[in-house]
C-alpha cells in the first residue's frame, strides 16, 4: 500500500487536551476557531473564524476549553471520535480469559442453527439473525 501524504494524520483520533489547548488560546489571540477544525467540525470553525472581530468567539472558546477538560476521556472520544479511544484513552492491552465451554456451546448453537437452514426449516434471514444473536453473546 502506497503511503499518502495527510491520510493518517486525518485519521488520527484526537485528544481533547489538545483541543482544550487550542481552544484556550483561541480565548486569548484575535483569531478563534482552530480548534474546531482540528475536531473535524469545519463549519464551525469558519464562523468562528468570521465572527474574530467580535468577541462571540473569544468567549466559546474559553467555555470549550473548560468544557472540554471537565469531559471523561471516554465521553470526549464518544463525541468527538465516534467512540474510538484516543490515545490518552484506556486501552486494555491484557487478553481476557477466554471461556472455551462458552464458545464451544455458541459453536454447536450456530451448527444447528446451519442445519435447521440447509433442512428449509428457517430462512436465511432469520439464520442470519440468530446466528448474530449468538456471536454477540461471545463478547
Amino acid at each position: 500500500m502506497v503511503n499518502q501524504p495527510g491520510v493518517h494524520v486525518l485519521s488520527q483520533p484526537r485528544n481533547r487536551k489538545v483541543a482544550s489547548l487550542l481552544a484556550f488560546a483561541g480565548a486569548v489571540a484575535p483569531i478563534a476557531g482552530f480548534h474546531k477544525f482540528y475536531l473535524r467540525q469545519p463549519v464551525w470553525g469558519v464562523l468562528y473564524l468570521l465572527l474574530s472581530w467580535t468577541p462571540i468567539p473569544r468567549v466559546a472558546s474559553a467555555i470549550e476549553g473548560i468544557w472540554y477538560l471537565a469531559q471523561e476521556t471516554d465521553q470526549f472520544d464518544q463525541r468527538f471520535n465516534n467512540g474510538l479511544p484516543s490515545e490518552t484513552g484506556k486501552i486494555s492491552t491484557a487478553a481476557e480469559p477466554v471461556d472455551t465451554a462458552k464458545i464451544g456451546a455458541i459453536a454447536d448453537a450456530v451448527r444447528k442453527l446451519d442445519q435447521l437452514r440447509a433442512d428449509g426449516l428457517i430462512s436465511e434471514y432469520e439464520f442470519e439473525q440468530k446466528r448474530r444473536q449468538l456471536l454477540d453473546r461471545m463478547v
